[in-house]
C-alpha cells in the first residue's frame, strides 16, 4: 500500500489508548470506525454482525482510509492525524493556517493534545518493537507464519460449539472473532471465521465428525406483525429479559412487522 511500515502498528496503539471495544463516541473495533466512516469503506453493520470488529475486513477498510488520507493531505503524520482526528478538523487547521500565511505541516497546526502526541505514541511503540534491548524490554516470540486462519461455515453454529470444536477458550474464540456478538453464527452473514492457526484444522477435523448433528440451537424469526416485547418473547418460548438481551430491544421499542429475531431453535420454529 506504499505505507510507512510503522502503520502496521497502528492498530496496537488503537487498542493500548483506546482500550474500551466501543468508545464514547461510537466508534468499535481495533480500527476505532465510528459507524458512517464503517458504511463508506463498506463495513457492515446490522442486528447480527459489525464488520468494525473484524480483523480481516476492518483491517482492510484501515488501510484504504488511509491510503485515502494520505491522497487528500500528502503527508502521513497529516494522514495519521486525519484518521484520529478527522478528516475535516484537519483540513479547516491547514485552511486556518494558510489564511494566516503560517505553515501547514502536522506540528504547525493547532490540533487537540490527544492528536498532537498521536503520531509521537506511535512511533514510541515503533521504537520499543524494534530494538526492545533498548528499553529494557522482552517481546514474546512471534512464529514465521500467519497467527490466525481463515475457515468457511456453511452452517449455523453456536459461538460456544464452535470454540469447542476448535479447542479454544471462549475468550480467545472471541478476541479473533468479535464480530460475532450473538451467541450464534450464521453462516449467511458470517461465512467465515477466524482461528489460531494450529486450531483451524483442529476444528475442520471435529466438525466433520460431529456430522450432521445440530450445530445451531438458535435461529432467525421474522416477526409476522407488530408486537410488543413481551408477546413477541411469549410466541418464541422466551422471557421478555432474555428477547431483549440477545436482541439488544431498548426500552419502550416494539417490534416491527418484518423484524428479524434471534430466538431458541425448537420444534415450532
Amino acid at each position: 500500500r506504499n505505507m510507512p511500515t510503522e502503520l502496521a502498528l497502528l492498530p496496537f496503539v488503537e487498542s493500548a489508548f483506546n482500550p474500551q471495544a466501543v468508545s464514547g463516541a461510537k466508534a468499535a473495533g481495533m480500527w476505532q470506525f465510528m459507524p458512517a466512516t464503517g458504511k463508506n469503506f463498506e463495513l457492515k453493520q446490522n442486528a447480527f454482525r459489525d464488520d468494525r470488529r473484524d480483523v480481516l475486513a476492518s483491517t482492510r477498510a484501515a488501510l484504504d482510509y488511509l491510503q485515502k488520507l494520505y491522497g487528500m493531505f500528502g503527508d502521513w503524520h497529516l494522514a495519521l492525524a486525519a484518521y484520529h482526528w478527522g478528516e475535516g478538523s484537519v483540513g479547516r487547521a491547514i485552511a486556518k493556517n494558510q489564511k494566516a500565511g503560517m505553515a501547514t505541516g502536522y506540528p504547525d497546526l493547532n490540533m487537540p493534545m490527544e492528536t498532537r502526541f498521536y503520531v509521537p505514541k506511535l512511533q514510541a511503540i515503533k521504537n520499543i518493537v524494534s530494538t526492545p534491548d533498548a528499553f529494557n524490554s522482552k517481546l514474546p516470540l512471534i512464529e514465521n507464519h500467519p497467527f490466525f486462519d481463515t475457515v468457511t461455515i456453511k452452517r449455523d453454529i453456536d459461538v460456544a460449539l464452535a470454540a469447542k470444536l476448535a479447542n479454544v477458550s471462549l475468550d480467545d474464540f472471541k478476541a479473533l472473532n468479535p464480530s460475532a456478538s450473538r451467541p450464534v453464527i450464521l453462516a449467511a452473514g458470517t461465512p467465515q471465521i477466524l482461528l489460531p492457526w494450529d486450531n483451524a484444522a483442529v476444528f475442520q477435523s471435529n466438525l466433520e465428525s460431529y456430522g450432521s448433528a445440530r450445530l445451531s440451537s438458535w435461529t432467525v424469526w421474522i416477526a409476522p406483525t407488530t408486537l410488543k416485547p413481551a408477546d413477541a418473547a411469549r410466541r418464541v418460548g422466551m422471557s421478555e429479559s432474555e428477547l431483549r438481551a440477545v436482541n439488544n430491544i431498548p426500552p419502550r421499542v416494539v417490534i416491527k412487522a418484518g423484524s428479524s429475531l434471534l430466538v431458541p431453535r425448537g420444534d415450532r420454529t
